[in-house]
């Protein structure tokens, strides 16, 4: 971990690799980029200084060959994205109260790690089951209400609208707080920087600031084909329920199925959004990734210079490129 005084550009950065896979999220005050042998974090500190936290990195399925498989390798690299991604946010907030902890002259007790650390774990918790109640329950319960039980894929149909429509109010919502706007930022920073380096330009905040916030293998467009492929896969599936148990499902058999087969819907969803990635060129494929595109409007934000530096700081600390 270090901190960078220099606020310079790295203008003599250049990468000639544009195949490389790197991913990337937002963070408080931040962003977090990973390559295939690294992850790196840099975050703002208030005076303005940028705080780096590098570690190695291979992913499961890289390390464990006969895991890669379509579907399968979609599924695990997506759990394990959700806990680095988890972990990071934890990090890039701990800066932040480390900071201010050291500004006020105060140092933090062990009591104080561990109480910040259980409100982290009840958190998540809290946030995994507001996600199966409002995402999952509910829209199941509506379409139930409807009387639409008996029709698989219509059901699925109305219960992902509903799924969808809440996803859009709740996206829509948190918009409205200030941080959240600034983490918005942050994450149209992070697209800048990759479409940057995909176009085998100087890494700099200069040919970065051009680039599109809109990046089509976003997590936001990830989400978006998740809810969309369940709608079908949901009614393929339930409209095998009857014929494999001899009975309609009821509500909680209904919402068992679907939460055991979204890691499936899940991988399926990953293979989907690496496609559309690698042939976006492609006219067909740049009409369909155009939804996501759309809800990014509502996710990312326009950066300024001092976020996209901290952006490329990341993104060069992930592929080892170190400033001149």
């Amino acid at each position: 971990m270090k901190r960078h005084d220099d606020r310079s550009t790295g203008e003599n950065n250049l990468c000639s690799s544009t195949d490389m896979n790197i991913g990337g999220q937002a963070v408080i005050e931040g962003v977090m980029m990973r390559s295939p042998t690294a992850i790196a974090t840099a975050v703002r500190l208030p005076d303005g200084r940028i705080e780096l936290n590098k570690k190695p990195f291979v992913s499961f399925v890289r390390r464990h060959k006969h895991f890669d498989i379509p579907i399968i390798r979609g599924t695990l690299n997506f759990f394990e994205m959700l806990i680095i991604g988890l972990e990071t946010l934890n990090w890039s907030a701990d800066v932040q109260i480390r900071y201010e902890e050291a500004e006020n002259g105060g140092k933090q007790s062990k009591s104080g790690g561990l109480f910040n650390t259980l409100m982290l774990a009840g958190s998540m918790l809290l946030a995994v089951a507001l996600v199966v109640v409002i995402f999952f329950t509910l829209p199941i319960y509506i379409a139930t209400l409807l009387g639409l039980s008996k029709g698989a894929l219509v059901f699925n149909l109305v219960a992902g609208t509903v799924r969808l429509i809440l996803l859009l109010i709740y996206i829509a919502l948190i918009t409205l707080l200030p941080d959240v706007r600034r983490v918005f930022r942050y994450h149209g920073a992070e697209h800048k920087s990759i479409f940057t380096l995909e176009s085998s330009e100087f890494l700099c905040v200069e040919s970065a600031r051009k680039k599109s916030r809109f990046h089509p293998r976003c997590g936001t467009s990830f989400i978006l084909i998740v809810a969309l492929f369940s709608i079908f896969f949901f009614g393929i599936a339930d409209s095998l329920f009857p014929v494999v148990f001899g009975h309609l499902q009821s509500i909680p058999e209904r919402l068992a199925t679907h939460l055991v087969l979204l890691p499936v819907v899940a991988g399926l969803s990953y293979e989907l959004l690496k496609l559309s990635g690698k042939f976006r060129s492609n006219r067909l494929v740049g009409k369909l990734i155009l939804p996501g595109l759309w809800l990014q409007k509502l996710t990312t934000g326009e950066p300024d210079d001092d976020m996209i530096e901290v952006a490329l700081c990341a993104l060069k600390a992930a592929l080892d490129i170190e400033e001149r």
